[in-house]
């Protein structure tokens, strides 16, 4: 089984997408820090105004991440171990495959039982349902390479 990864997302921004975020995230960055130098005494006292700067800084943040990549959500399976990363500021989550005990897929998420009980559940959401079918199918190979039981089960509602 060779390492296979799909983006859960549909689209990935172009190179230049990717630098007008950065920048953006610059500015944004940049005019927190200008509005609470220059206009520190009018600010001291005013809650609302120390949360509009901690969302536009936030937001800053967030902005150069998603244009150095690092908020790209996928899910990445390769021989050993599964790696899933399914929020834009959350870690990707490593799972071993001698740490699975079974799968189950849904028509709108996969469940990884894991030995110790845990279970952790990635969601594809309609938005994108062209991106379903690749995952199951690199899911169900991943299985299969590794000896853990994958079971397709409906939903009922």
């Amino acid at each position: 089984m060779k390492k296979m990864t799909i983006l859960l997302e549909t689209k990935d921004n172009s190179r230049i997408v990717r630098i007008l975020q950065i920048i953006f995230g610059i500015v944004c960055i940049i005019l927190a820090i200008f509005w609470v130098v220059f206009n520190f005494s009018t600010i001291k006292g005013n809650g609302s105004a120390w949360i509009t700067i901690l969302f536009i800084t936030s937001f800053g943040t967030y902005q150069i991440l998603s244009g150095l990549g690092k908020t790209t959500k996928y899910i990445q399976t390769d021989y050993q171990k599964i790696i899933i990363k399914q929020h834009a500021v959350l870690p990707a989550v490593v799972l071993k495959a001698s740490d699975i005990e079974k799968i189950d897929l849904y028509p709108m998420s996969t469940w990884f039982i894991l030995k110790t009980g845990r279970k952790i559940i990635l969601r594809f959401g309609a938005s994108f349902p062209e991106i379903i079918k690749p995952a199951e199918d690199s899911i169900i190979d991943f299985g299969s390479s590794n000896g853990i039981k994958v079971e397709v089960k409906k939903e009922e509602m």
